[in-house]
């Protein structure tokens, strides 16, 4: 565990404003695919937009923690 905060707050250290936006914004399309809440009708259309930014966020923020962990120690 000790581990994965030290890869964490090494991936913060590397992170500007735009990579933790986008961290946001990941959470919340994984939110709203969790279970808010949705009308019937517009589940299916929310469902999809949350989808799709999660992919858009999720990928490149795990290639960069992932290259972050691969990163040998200075």
């Amino acid at each position: 565990m000790k581990k994965l905060f030290y890869y964490a707050d090494k991936y913060l250290e590397k992170s500007d404003w735009k990579d933790l936006a986008m961290i946001k914004f990941c959470l919340f399309s994984i939110g709203i695919l969790a279970g808010i809440k949705i009308p019937a009708k517009n589940k299916k259309k929310a469902g999809m937009v949350a989808s799709v930014l999660f992919a858009i966020t999720y990928i490149p923020l795990m290639a960069k923690f992932f290259a972050v962990i691969a990163e040998k120690d200075a």
